[in-house]
C-alpha cells in the first residue's frame, strides 16, 4: 500500500501506519504553523495534537536566560528558570544530592520536553529530581526513532540474507517498500521472501 500525502491523511491513527522520516515530520509541522524543532517522537506528539485540535506553534517555548544556581530552588519552576541539561543545573543537581557523579537520565529529558510543550508552569526541579529517583512518572523515553537501525541490524543478522553482496544498500530498498506500507516497521524474513521479486 503506497503512502499517501499528509492532506489526504485524515486521523492520526491513519497517519502512525506510515513510517514518516524526520525531515518529513519537520516539514510537516513548519508548513502547518507548528513547533518543528525536536526529535522524531516530539515531532509525532506535536502531529497527534494537531489531529487532536491542539495546535503547539512554534516557538511556545518560553525563552528565559536565568540560569544562576544560586536563585534555584527544587520549588523552582523548571520552565521559568529556563532548564536546560547543561553543566550549570547539573551543578545544581550535585550540591542537592551530593552525588557527584549525578547524571540525567533519558526519562528525565523526555519529562522536560513533555513540560516545555505542554507550557506546565508547576513542574518544578523537585519533581524532575522526583522523576530521576522514581517517585513520578510524567513522560517516558521511547526509543522508537531507531527503527532502520533495528531492521537494518536484523537484516544483516539474518542467514538468508547472505545472497545479497550489498546488504546495506538491498536492506535500504526493502526498509522502502515496508517503510511505505502499513505494515509493523519491524524486520521479518517472510517479508523479505515475499518482496525479493520488488527488489531491483
Amino acid at each position: 500500500m503506497k503512502r499517501p500525502n499528509f492532506i489526504d491523511i485524515k486521523s492520526f491513527d491513519e497517519f502512525s501506519k506510515y513510517y514518516w522520516y524526520r525531515e518529513e515530520l519537520q516539514k510537516i509541522c513548519k508548513n502547518l504553523g507548528l513547533e518543528y524543532v525536536g526529535n522524531k517522537i516530539e515531532l509525532n506528539k506535536i502531529i497527534e495534537n494537531y489531529f487532536n485540535g491542539v495546535k503547539i506553534l512554534h516557538n511556545k517555548i518560553p525563552k528565559n536566560t536565568k540560569t544562576n544556581t544560586n536563585s534555584l530552588s527544587l520549588e523552582t519552576s523548571v520552565i521559568e528558570c529556563g532548564f536546560n541539561f547543561g553543566p550549570k543545573f547539573k551543578s545544581f543537581f550535585v550540591d542537592i544530592t551530593g552525588d557527584k557523579n549525578f547524571k540525567y537520565t533519558s526519562d528525565m529529558v523526555a519529562t522536560v520536553k513533555e513540560v516545555k510543550y505542554s507550557n506546565d508552569l508547576c513542574f518544578t526541579l523537585g519533581d524532575l529530581l522526583d522523576i530521576k529517583n522514581g517517585k513520578k512518572v510524567y513522560a517516558k523515553y521511547n526509543n522508537i526513532s531507531c527503527e532502520w537501525n533495528k531492521f537494518l541490524k536484523d537484516f544483516c543478522a539474518d542467514n538468508y540474507n547472505n545472497i545479497y553482496s550489498n546488504k546495506l544498500k538491498v536492506a535500504s530498498k526493502f526498509w522502502t517498500l515496508l517503510r511505505n506500507s502499513n505494515l509493523l516497521k519491524q524486520y521479518s524474513r517472510q517479508f523479505i521472501i515475499e518482496n525479493k521479486n520488488k527488489i531491483v
